[in-house]
């Protein structure tokens, strides 16, 4: 069962990635991203009320609430959505695994118990490494704005490894997830429906054709709310090590998704990027303790 619920997750974490390339062909970017947000909040305060859990009163916590909220998905989805116009589904997702080296780097500056290691050192430039072959791989083969949507691809996972981090040195991690999680949507949808329609116009009259639509529902229920909630239920029967083990395995699953689908493309020098990304994932993973949660 639990290896079963192991799977279910990581395939939907690995599918994001198509259904956001899929709806960018019908929606902007930034419009796209704040929907979803606003679906993800109709569907979890029904579950928490459900749930008889409240969200929190503490103002304290919901400035901790709102600085990741902002950072995780607000800043974070702006940036993948955007990119991922320009790089195929399957590069945006190895490019956003480098996310736990950037939170190796944060963490050795914020969190006292976390510091560097020569394996977290080696771990993090062999990281690098591996975004900059396939940025410049990008920038070769398809030109300038595949170049920057791979780096801010990059840059959203330098806003999710700082968010996580961020959370954790101010002592966010003592709220149950769900709250936690749902605060991060309210707090990000707001400024995220803003700048959309600033800088895109009206959301609500883009292109909604039944394809964007469904791809809006799907990366709400599935990607924002079932697949963290498997996710936490995961944590409370394995190891971290082995939770995080998905890193390894999601986007090998969405190369294979956006060849099966989209009929992408991988060069050699983007899958030798990706190898060096998955290698990072790799060392990071195998350093953490493999004690139960």
């Amino acid at each position: 069962m639990t290896l079963t619920i192991w799977w279910i997750t990581c395939l939907i974490w690995s599918s994001v990635f198509l259904f956001i390339k899929i709806g960018l062909g019908d929606l902007p970017p930034v419009t796209f991203a704040a929907v979803r947000l606003l679906v993800a909040i109709a569907v979890f305060l029904p579950i928490l009320r459900w749930r008889g859990v409240s969200l929190p009163r503490r103002a304290a916590d919901w400035s901790v609430i709102f600085v990741a909220g902002l950072l995780i998905l607000g800043a974070n989805y702006a940036l993948l959505f955007w990119g991922a116009q320009f790089i195929p589904s399957g590069l945006t997702a190895v490019v956003s695994a480098i996310t736990p080296a950037f939170a190796l780097v944060f963490g050795h500056y914020m969190l006292p118990d976390e510091p560097f290691t020569l394996k977290a050192l080696g771990a993090i430039a062999v990281g690098i490494a591996g975004v900059a072959v396939i940025s410049a791989d990008q920038l070769h083969i398809a030109g300038r704005m595949a170049l920057l949507g791979s780096l801010a691809v990059a840059g959203g996972s330098m806003c999710v490894g700082f968010g996580y981090v961020y959370v954790k040195a101010r002592g966010g991690r003592r709220l149950p997830p769900e709250v936690l999680s749902c605060g991060q949507v309210i707090c990000a949808a707001g400024p995220m429906l803003a700048f959309a329609a600033v800088r895109e116009g009206n959301p609500f009259a883009q292109n909604w054709t039944p394809l964007a639509i469904g791809c809006v529902v799907y990366l709400a229920v599935a990607g924002s709310v079932g697949a963290m909630w498997l996710n936490y239920w995961l944590l409370e029967r394995l190891s971290a090590t082995a939770v995080l083990s998905m890193a390894l395995v999601e986007p090998l699953i969405a190369v294979l998704l956006g060849v099966a689908f989209l009929g992408e493309r991988i060069t050699l020098n983007a899958a030798i990027g990706g190898v060096l990304v998955l290698c990072s994932i790799f060392m990071i993973t195998i350093s953490l303790p493999r004690s139960r949660t």
